[in-house]
C-alpha cells in the first residue's frame, strides 16, 4: 500500500477558508478509482508549529497515486489549496 500525506497551512485562518479547503479535499472522496482511502483532519492545538488541515489518502501502488496525481478531479483541487493555503509539505510512502 502506498500512503500519501499532505500538510497545509492555510494563508488566512477564517472559518470560511478553513471550511472551503476541508469541503474541497473531502470533495475527492469517490471521485478517483485509484483511491482506496481518504481522510481530513484539522488542527486543534494550533500551536506555532502546526499545519491547519491533514489529507491522508491511500493506495493500492504507485501507479495508483501517480493515476491520481494527474486525475482530472483531483487537478482543480490543487488549484484550490494553491490559492488558499501560504505553505504544504507532503509524504509519500509504501506499507505492508
Amino acid at each position: 500500500m502506498v500512503k500519501h500525506i499532505v500538510m497545509f497551512k492555510l494563508k488566512e485562518k477564517s472559518p470560511e477558508n478553513m471550511e472551503h479547503a476541508v469541503s474541497t479535499l473531502r470533495g475527492l472522496d469517490g471521485e478517483i478509482e485509484t483511491l482506496r482511502f481518504l481522510e481530513v483532519g484539522v488542527d486543534f492545538k494550533k500551536s506555532e508549529r502546526s499545519y491547519d488541515i491533514v489529507l491522508t489518502t491511500h493506495f493500492d501502488h504507485q501507479e495508483g497515486l501517480a493515476a491520481y496525481t494527474v486525475h482530472p478531479s483531483h487537478l482543480p483541487v490543487i488549484d484550490t489549496m494553491r490559492e488558499l493555503c501560504s505553505s504544504s509539505v507532503v509524504v509519500d510512502y509504501i506499507t505492508e
